[in-house]
């Protein structure tokens, strides 16, 4: 049996969240076409009789402008050593840019074995263009990567990178019990599904400019009550997140509830409001308050 922690690093909107949904064969981590979807490391674990995937997913890496920016930066950063294996998840349908080359230059410097799993290669229907985008992400490395072609939105392919993930993976027992696909507390769940809807129903800077909270959960037999806060930037963004007549709350809280109700298995009550935070991007302390601080592990 092998068991292992996999690592997904790549840039914004390369399809890493969709990737590791589309493994686990449910909804654990948001995904949407924005940058800035996936804001913290989030574990997905894959297990089949062959062993266990730990996979770690990590925001897109790019230039941070702020102490946000950073942040998220430092989680993908902080991924990588204690993997056993990383997939530099590319968009196969491109050839290599500046960004992936950062990454190679920056981040995959490493003895840690690599897999370069070009993504989205469906989006184009010539081979000859996928195999020269191909041979663009091979020269990012001096070492001789092994090279997977998916497609994370159909499944594509994604058998066999699952057998390509385990002949790296090391011997070993399991690392959680077999039932477990997350340890993220409902908590957690709860405030990026808010996110996720918010970053669907938005647009401009204000996808970028929203943090949620839970301020209370509460779990009953029949019904779970919860109540959040959304949290912008500036006055303006409150009334856009509110709309008119509160319309556009409504169908934020609305969204998020029913996909809540099918997670939890029951119903929900989700109470929502809204409040600004002057700048909270920028602020320590606002970013602990969100949760967007390292863990000391």
């Amino acid at each position: 049996m092998k068991s292992g922690f996999t690592a997904i690093i790549g840039r914004p909107n390369v399809g890493k969240s969709t990737l590791l949904n589309q493994i686990l064969g449910q909804k654990i981590v948001i995904a949407t076409d924005k940058a800035q979807t996936t804001r913290k490391r989030i574990k997905g674990v894959y297990t089949t009789k062959e062993g266990q995937i730990v996979f770690i997913d990590t925001p897109g890496v790019h230039k941070p402008l702020n102490k946000l920016g950073e942040f998220l930066l430092d989680e993908a950063k902080i991924a990588v050593p204690d993997a056993d294996l990383i997939l530099f998840l590319v968009d196969g349908s491109e050839p290599a840019g500046k960004g992936d080359k950062w990454i190679a230059e920056n981040i995959l410097k490493t003895d840690i074995p690599v897999i370069i799993v070009m993504n989205k290669v469906d989006k184009t229907k010539k081979i000859e263009k996928i195999e020269s985008n191909l041979l663009t992400y091979k020269t990012l490395f001096k070492k001789n990567y092994p090279i997977v072609k998916i497609s994370a939105k159909t499944g594509r392919n994604i058998d066999t990178l699952i057998k390509n993930i385990f002949k790296h993976l090391p011997e070993g027992d399991l690392l959680y019990p077999e039932d477990i696909v997350t340890e993220e507390t409902m908590r957690d769940v709860t405030e990026e599904i808010i996110r996720e809807k918010i970053l669907i129903n938005t647009s401009d800077e204000i996808p970028h400019s929203v943090a949620v909270k839970v301020e209370k959960y509460q779990e009953n037999d029949d019904i779970d009550r919860i109540y959040a806060t959304i949290y912008c930037e500036t006055k303006s963004q409150k009334g856009i997140l509110i709309g008119k007549n509160g319309n556009l709350l409504k169908k934020i809280g609305t969204e998020a509830r029913i996909d809540l109700e099918n997670i939890v298995d029951k119903k929900v009550f989700l109470g929502l409001e809204v409040k600004v935070e002057k700048d909270w991007r920028k602020k320590q302390s606002a970013l602990k308050n969100f949760g967007y601080q390292q863990n000391n592990e």
